[in-house]
């Protein structure tokens, strides 16, 4: 595809052949560089991109770090080790029929080179249920020097290598989170060095096969109105963008995780799910090429059936995107808090995990309706600062 050099090619003879070109008689044409990316990937990216943007199906996101595993483990009483994230991570891929609503996981890298309690590796068991693997790539965030208290996601040094090797053990896809804070600006500095941060990464990935999923996460932090997100996210989705073309990157070949555009979290004004949708949608066509094949949106603290009503409010007509979810805490809340470490209690979490992907499955295709819904489904899960 031809980059975003081109927009800044000049029609107009160089300074130096000036008098040449005066000289003269017969105009010369102007060659116009065209610089096209086609990576030994690119039917694979393309294939890839559009096996995981499907038709009722989405993504669920399982990458939190060992760290932030262990907060979870935390909140039903476990301790944080290796076999109990072992435990929890296999009753996720090995839930029965989980590959009829879902198309990928977002796995952590330990996750990756993991074998599930009975000695599967984890990326067979979720290739059998025709789920695509995917692996977080990045290092984290770190404060950004210069900037007003804002961060920058880190990991850029020696990805290459790791998306190659992460592409020999079975990933297919990646996934690079980076954070915009409307309370804190965003600072021009800050909304640049993300986009920049997330062009280079997807350029990165796409190089080794590994479909790259884009996430700059404006955070739901502040009490600013549903009109502040929907300006801020246009200019961050207009420089992500730009230098995603800069970099050559194949916007067949990626998909999108964004923020949903609500109102933030402490605003005493709360947004129903056909504003969140008129606002979301209004930002996606103004922003969003028809070329990308999927938008999978991250829920950011919302509660499980919140998240789900405002996907399936922004599926009530036809979309040029498949619009989908890539969601964590609003797929695993209610499954986590099932389980509670017992392993007499696995069948009825992975029950509860189905039943919150199979309602997922149905906002993709705008037909969900609540019905059956818990009151611990209703619960808001956002927390301020979060990380992971």
């Amino acid at each position: 595809m031809a980059s975003a050099a081109l927009l800044k090619s000049s029609f107009l003879p160089k300074r130096s052949e000036w008098h040449t070109t005066q000289k003269s008689s017969t105009p010369q044409p102007t060659v116009v560089a065209f610089s096209v990316r086609a990576g030994a990937y690119s039917d694979e990216l393309v294939k890839t991109a559009k096996s995981i943007a499907s038709p009722g199906r989405g993504i669920l996101a399982m990458d939190e770090s060992n760290a932030t595993c262990g907060k979870r483990l935390a909140s039903i009483g476990l301790e944080n080790t290796e076999a109990n994230r072992q435990a929890y991570r296999t009753l996720l891929v090995s839930a029965p029929g989980l590959g009829q609503y879902i198309s990928g996981a977002i796995l952590f890298e330990e996750t990756l080179y993991q074998s599930t309690t009975d000695g599967k590796k984890m990326v067979d068991v979720l290739i059998q249920q025709n789920i695509m693997p995917g692996i977080k790539v990045d290092k984290g965030l770190v404060p950004l020097a210069g900037s007003n208290d804002e961060s920058w996601c880190q990991g850029l040094d020696g990805l290459a290598s790791r998306c190659a090797a992460y592409y020999q053990q079975g990933a297919r896809f990646a996934k690079w989170r980076t954070v915009v804070s409307i309370p804190n600006g965003p600072s021009a500095l800050a909304v640049k060095e993300a986009a920049w941060g997330l062009a280079r990464y997807a350029a990165i990935a796409q190089d080794n096969g590994l479909v790259p999923i884009v996430e700059p996460e404006i955070l739901l932090d502040g009490g600013h109105g549903i009109e502040r997100t929907f300006e801020v996210a246009q200019k961050v989705w207009a420089e992500v963008f730009f230098y995603l073309a800069e970099n050559n990157v194949m916007f067949e070949g990626i998909l999108l995780k964004p923020s949903m555009v609500t109102p933030g979290a402490e605003c005493p004004e709360k947004a129903t799910p056909k504003q969140v949708a008129e606002y979301t949608l209004k930002l996606l066509h103004r922003r969003i090429p028809p070329a990308v094949p999927g938008i999978m949106f991250l829920s950011g603290g919302q509660s499980e059936v919140e998240a789900t009503f405002n996907l399936n409010a922004m599926n009530q007509g036809p979309n040029p995107w498949h619009v989908s979810f890539s969601y964590a805490r609003a797929l695993q809340n209610t499954c986590l808090k099932t389980w509670g470490g017992r392993p007499e209690n696995v069948k009825a979490a992975q029950d509860a995990l189905l039943f919150r992907a199979k309602g997922n499955s149905l906002a993709q295709l705008g037909k969900y309706t609540g019905e059956g819904e818990s009151a611990e489904a209703t619960k808001g899960m956002f927390v301020k600062g979060y990380t992971y």
